[in-house]
């Protein structure tokens, strides 16, 4: 497989968010529709020996970060089994896990076993009523014992992802953001994306509000980030051992800089989030496709990677990336 995955913007491509699951023990209200959403029957959820299978061959075409998503993933029965192996992979030069955080305080072992550094952990609130009123679940104390965990045992970076929303948790800004001034972990706010309908114009929150905010706690500093071409623009307080970032798709995408692709849990390959196009993968691996084929399949779909989203160019009815809730794509 001598051809690495260039698209046709000249974007280099070497990371997969790779979903191991559907299912979530969260039913966040930004996320997963009240009513009408079912799972994916077990039989469509792409196997663990499928999913290292499409590793392997996306790392011989370029592939060296890999980030494991869901739905949630540690509720997959065997996923420390199946990151151990995933971290064995020589091409792979880092396996990252985000998790909304609620069996992370019984796991934390196990990942380090599995090779796992790195961590990503969902959590919009410090208020456990409202982390309750979020989620649908009261686990808020869960999720904070799980990261104070995994401070202990030395992962890092430690992100904590926190959806910004306007009328929900927009009066935590600061409050989360305090955080970085004790702890190490990276808070990074991230704008509110048009997968659910309901209220989405009165609820969004630009990450340029959110900066107006921070500022006016203090001297800000801009910070590097740590991945290169990340979504994030990183800030810091001076001599604070935390950072903070702004993610921001809608107000100023960074579509430019874009180097991933997705995998949904059964086996659509994805290569932009706000993309209703999605290539089959499932279907090749069970019928006997060769690793060629296969790869041929990828670096097709990479040359058609679009230049950019176009979710934020139309009424919210007629944006294409409402139709599936973010469970369903991957995190």
């Amino acid at each position: 497989m001598p051809q690495e995955l260039v698209d046709g913007y000249a974007r280099r491509v070497d990371y997969l968010r790779l979903s191991v699951t559907d299912r979530c023990n969260l039913r966040c209200t930004y996320c997963l529709p009240s009513e009408g959403f079912h799972f994916l029957p077990h039989e469509d959820i792409l196997r663990y020996e499928e999913l290292l299978r499409l590793v392997a061959i996306a790392s011989r075409l370029g592939i060296s970060k890999v980030r494991v998503t869901g739905g949630e993933p540690l509720v997959r029965k065997g996923i420390l089994e199946f990151l151990g192996r995933l971290c064995a992979f020589s091409q792979i030069r880092d396996v990252s896990l985000t998790t909304n955080g609620v069996l992370l305080e019984s796991l934390v072992e196990g990942l380090w076993a599995a090779g796992v550094r790195r961590l990503n952990v969902s959590l919009d609130t410090l208020q456990p009523a409202k982390y309750e009123a979020i989620t649908g679940v009261d686990a808020f104390w869960k999720v904070w014992r799980g990261l104070s965990a995994v401070l202990d045992r030395g992962f890092t970076p430690v992100k904590i992802n926190v959806v910004a929303i306007r009328g929900v948790n927009d009066d935590e800004i600061e409050a989360l953001a305090e955080l970085t001034r004790s702890y190490p972990f990276h808070v990074r706010f991230i704008e509110l994306m048009p997968f659910r309908l309901e209220a989405y114009e009165e609820r969004y929150l630009s990450a340029d509000v959110i900066l107006q905010r921070l500022r006016a706690m203090g001297a800000l500093l801009p910070a590097r980030s740590e991945n290169g071409n990340g979504p994030a623009r990183y800030y810091q307080f001076p001599n604070a051992p935390g950072k903070i970032g702004l993610i921001s798709p809608m107000s100023h995408h960074f579509c430019p800089s874009c180097n991933r692709l997705r995998i949904t849990a059964e086996g659509s390959l994805r290569t932009c989030l706000f993309s209703d196009r999605d290539v089959d993968l499932r279907g090749p691996l069970r019928c006997g496709c060769s690793d060629e084929e296969i790869a041929a399949l990828i670096l097709e779909a990479v040359q058609k990677k679009p230049q950019r989203h176009h979710a934020n160019d139309a009424p919210v009815a007629h944006r294409k990336c409402h139709s599936r809730p973010m469970t369903a794509i991957g995190g």
